[in-house]
């Protein structure tokens, strides 16, 4: 087969389509974005995948569940936090089982790149009672979705795989396997299985705990962890793409260091105990949160050896690793490096484009929340926009999470802040916004939601909105805003004494109001 140069999210979404998915679902969110549009972008002519952008992760992944419960191949795809908002499904998707092949790629943040937090995926993972896989490579990304896909079919568990943003946005040579048929299985008879009424789910839980042994061991016969034992002083666990980071302080060393490689989880039990049974010291690195050294050191730290890594201070405790911190920790000296003159640059922080309509719908808000003095307050959200909190127009208070502007608008104007302004995108409120506008209308609060309307995803790649235009003011009217306080204006500088005086009615309004300023992003007309 030749040899493609892929990005690790590409090299995933080729094993899917190769070993023979139906569909892909996802929530465009940096780093996993470019699986799904890679599947978009390369469906083979010879055959039907069923893609579409979902308006949030929960309903990605009940979409593919339903592929999966109806006998298909699927993928679903999210960064860390969306399996969040994934997390129902996701977690009742283990005691349903699964039929048709489903795995759920999730990439991890560390460093927190363009996210929020650093949470670590595996912990889902165990907590559900799935199984994970993590790659360190691009080819180990390809091969271990193309045989997860048939592994949940022959487990009947969803599989998780876990990726990080080095390896999600690297490039390496990844050699494809054949391209195989798209199977299907047949259609599941045991109407109990997938109603979780109590009784069901007690005994589908009962089954998932008792067979989970036999999970475990399938795991192990993988054949993805790798275990080679040399000097005892100092034996390293390695996951993921840290493995690579110690192969890379290794290369071209003498050395006695014993070494494990973790590719799957639930831990290999028997291999760990080798390990540890030949070792004196046993480190740990991993990239995010310190999940196997905390499951080796135990509630009680009495681990059978000393176990050191990010808990213990040995490696950093956040953000990623890397070759250069784990260096010390292996005992190797640092090596010298060479600082390449530069020019003496400023620094680029990041900014709303020029001509981007948020712009001129920001110094509109700012300017009438100004006249309000200091008690009002502007709750954002996740999107391009948030970027209204850098200068010049340190326009925004919050930004939380998805859909929590408008949340947190209801709690804030309840204590009596006012003017009290949500900001969110088209994109953002059809995500997780609209519930709680429900909340709004019910209380008829005190607020003005203000849809930042750019008819894109912009933040992630411009992919397609899921609510933008007409829909989103019949929306608006069906979950119940007053027809008479939507207000739709156009963000452009030569209006913005217009917006300006829509924003004082509508905050001196006492009650829920929406304005939508609404101008396509300015990167689509360039486009």
């Amino acid at each position: 087969m030749e040899r493609l140069i892929l990005m690790g999210d590409e090299a995933i979404a080729q094993a899917a389509i190769d070993a023979g998915i139906m569909g892909a679902w996802a929530y465009p969110g940096t780093p996993s974005t470019e699986i799904f549009e890679y599947i978009e972008g390369h469906k083979p002519a010879d055959r039907q995948i069923f893609t579409q952008w979902s308006a949030n992760e929960k309903t990605a992944y009940e979409e593919a569940l339903g592929m999966s419960y109806a006998g298909g191949r699927c993928i679903v795809s999210m960064k860390h936090v969306g399996l969040n908002v994934a997390a129902d499904a996701f977690m009742n998707s283990a005691i349903t089982g699964a039929n048709g092949g489903l795995v759920c790629i999730v990439a991890d943040d560390p460093s927190m790149h363009s996210s929020q937090n650093e949470q670590d995926t595996r912990f889902f993972a165990q907590f559900a009672h799935v199984p994970c896989l993590e790659p360190s490579t691009q080819q180990e990304a390809y091969d271990m979705v193309y045989r997860a896909l048939s592994f949940s079919e022959e487990i009947e568990l969803p599989v998780l795989v876990r990726i990080v943003t080095r390896l999600a946005h690297s490039r390496a040579p990844v050699v494809p396997q054949p391209r195989i048929d798209q199977p299907r299985q047949p259609l599941i008879t045991d109407k109990n299985r997938f109603i979780l009424l109590p009784a069901n789910a007690r005994r589908h839980w009962a089954a998932l705990i008792g067979r989970w042994s036999e999970v475990e061991q399938s795991v192990w016969d993988l054949g993805l962890d790798k275990l080679e034992l040399r000097g005892s002083k100092l034996g390293v666990i390695a996951a993921g793409v840290s493995w690579n980071y110690l192969q890379e302080n290794l290369a071209g060393v003498e050395h006695e260091i014993s070494t494990m490689k973790v590719g799957a989880y639930p831990l290999n039990k028997p291999m760990l105990a080798q390990l540890f049974a030949h070792c004196d010291q046993v480190l740990v690195a991993e990239d995010g949160y310190p999940f196997i050294e905390q499951a080796l050191r135990g509630v009680l730290d009495t681990p059978p050896k000393p176990v050191v890594g990010r808990i213990t201070g040995q490696l950093p405790r956040t953000g990623e690793l890397s070759p250069t911190t784990l260096r010390p920790a292996l005992g190797l000296p640092a090596q010298p490096t060479a600082t390449p003159p530069i020019a003496n640059l400023s620094g680029r922080p990041p900014a709303l484009c020029k001509g981007c309509p948020h712009i001129t719908s920001y110094l509109a808000l700012n300017k009438v929340m100004a006249e309000h003095g200091d008690g009002g307050r502007v709750l954002s959200d996740i999107g391009c926009y948030t970027l209204g909190a850098l200068p010049p127009y340190t326009a925004i208070d919050t930004c939380v999470d998805m859909g929590a502007s408008v949340s947190m608008a209801i709690g804030a104007a309840a204590t009596g802040v006012f003017p009290a302004v949500a900001v969110i995108g088209d994109s953002t409120f059809a995500h997780s916004g609209m519930t709680g506008l429900l909340d709004a209308v019910r209380a008829n609060i005190n607020m003005v939601l203000v849809i930042l309307d750019n008819d894109i995803t912009a933040m992630t790649g411009r992919q397609e909105s899921a609510l933008v235009g007409s829909p989103l003011i019949k929306l608006l009217e069906g979950i119940g805003v007053d027809p008479e306080h939507i207000r739709v204006v156009n963000p452009i500088p030569k209006h913005q004494e217009a917006i300006e005086q829509v924003f004082r009615e509508e905050i001196a309004y006492t009650g829920l109001s929406v304005v939508i300023p609404t101008r396509p992003c300015i990167q689509i007309r360039r486009k």
